[in-house]
């Protein structure tokens, strides 16, 4: 307090001017610092930064991939022609054989007594025939002597015809049981490999039934399961490409071969044959394969995939910010199947158009941003 020690000694009316003055003064300095608070501040406008991806016609070409089996061109059932029990397996799963080979055999030993018993009738019918033909030949000298009757030689010659297709009769029952005989060995009719075996040695199989399965050498192709949907894109397609898992640096060249007429009743999808066109030796039976469909007559599907992050959904309606001079507008797609991190679009987006792919719930119709990234979709 104590500059201020002055203002007591001073005259009252002295003292009055500068009060009043120094009231003035503090308005004044008032009344600036309020018209400085009183005029609006620019605002600055903040403009987000937003990852984006461009539909570029220089992506890759998308297309559907169908999981599938290497399986072979021609592939065999077989099973013995006899019904017997199982004594002997002279393969395993995956044995490579040639044509000839015996394969299995079941117990021969009734079909032994069979052709034995059809052989011991053959003897007798021919032991029949020989005393027809003795007794044709001694009445037929008794007729040209007048002895017997035409009536009674019109029987021995009718013996002799009985006896004769009895020796026929027999020889072809001996031959099915020498065929049957031949039946409890399973044959390889072709060369190939064992792909499924069914049956066991001690097993008692009937005659048809499946015993084993051999794929025949020569084409490889790769079975698939191709939904309804999808089949006349499938048989309208050009191009074909065949991956596989084990072999993960090559890629085959494929063609549609063959497309089953009806669905499976399981899993209602079509079975499809993809033959493999020059494949290399690598390919073996049984490999995990990929069938990529990469384009219909000569163009790619009508159809992109996106990330599922560049999604905006508005209730039950899927749309992309679409950025246009840094500006985003707002777009309804129609999308198609997911996958793990992408989404396909049906329709809606074009060639060349810039997206949304991060912060896509952030922005507002009209709002300006900043695109960071440019990723071809």
């Amino acid at each position: 307090m104590q500059p201020f020690l002055w203002l007591t000694k001073l005259p009252k009316k002295k003292l009055h001017y500068v009060l009043v003055a120094a009231a003035v003064l503090l308005c004044a300095a008032g009344i600036l610092k309020w018209k400085e608070h009183s005029h609006p501040q620019p605002v600055t406008q903040d403009i987000p930064f937003v990852r984006t991806a461009v539909i570029g016609a220089d992506a890759p070409p998308q297309g559907y991939t169908y999981s599938g089996e290497v399986r072979g061109r021609y592939e065999s059932q077989l099973a013995f022609q006899v019904t017997g029990k199982i004594i002997k397996r002279n393969v395993q799963l995956g044995s490579s054989v040639n044509a000839g080979d015996i394969l299995m055999q079941i117990d021969p030993r009734d079909l032994q007594q069979t052709v034995n018993s059809s052989s011991a009738q053959v003897y007798s019918a021919e032991s029949q025939l020989k005393l027809a033909e003795s007794n044709l030949h001694r009445y037929q000298q008794l007729y040209t002597q007048n002895a017997i009757s035409r009536a009674q030689l019109d029987q021995y010659e009718n013996a002799y015809e009985v006896a004769q297709a009895a020796v026929r009769q027999a020889s072809s029952q001996y031959a099915q049981g020498s065929n049957q005989l031949d039946y409890s060995l399973l044959y390889a009719d072709k060369s190939g490999v064992i792909s499924s075996l069914s049956a066991e040695a001690g097993q008692v199989v009937s005659a048809g039934q499946t015993v084993m399965t051999i794929v025949q050498d020569g084409e490889r192709e790769v079975e698939i399961s191709v939904p309804e949907n999808r089949i006349e894109e499938l048989r309208k397609s050009t191009r074909l490409t065949v991956s596989f898992w084990a072999l993960p640096n090559m890629k085959v060249d494929g063609k549609v071969r063959e497309i089953a007429p009806m669905a499976d009743p399981t899993t209602r999808t079509y079975k499809v044959r993809i033959s493999l066109v020059n494949p290399p030796p690598e390919i073996k039976l049984g490999m995990t394969a990929a069938v990529h469909v990469v384009g219909f007559d000569g163009q790619t599907p009508g159809f992109t995939t996106i990330p599922l992050s560049a999604i905006y959904q508005t209730n039950d309606t899927p749309n992309v910010w679409i950025v246009t001079d840094q500006v985003v507008h707002l777009r309804t797609i129609q999308i198609g199947s997911f996958g793990n991190t992408q989404v396909q679009v049906l329709s809606g987006l074009n060639l060349g158009e810039t997206i949304v792919t991060a912060g896509v719930h952030k922005l507002r119709e009209g709002q300006t941003v900043r695109a960071k990234g440019g990723d071809s979709q």
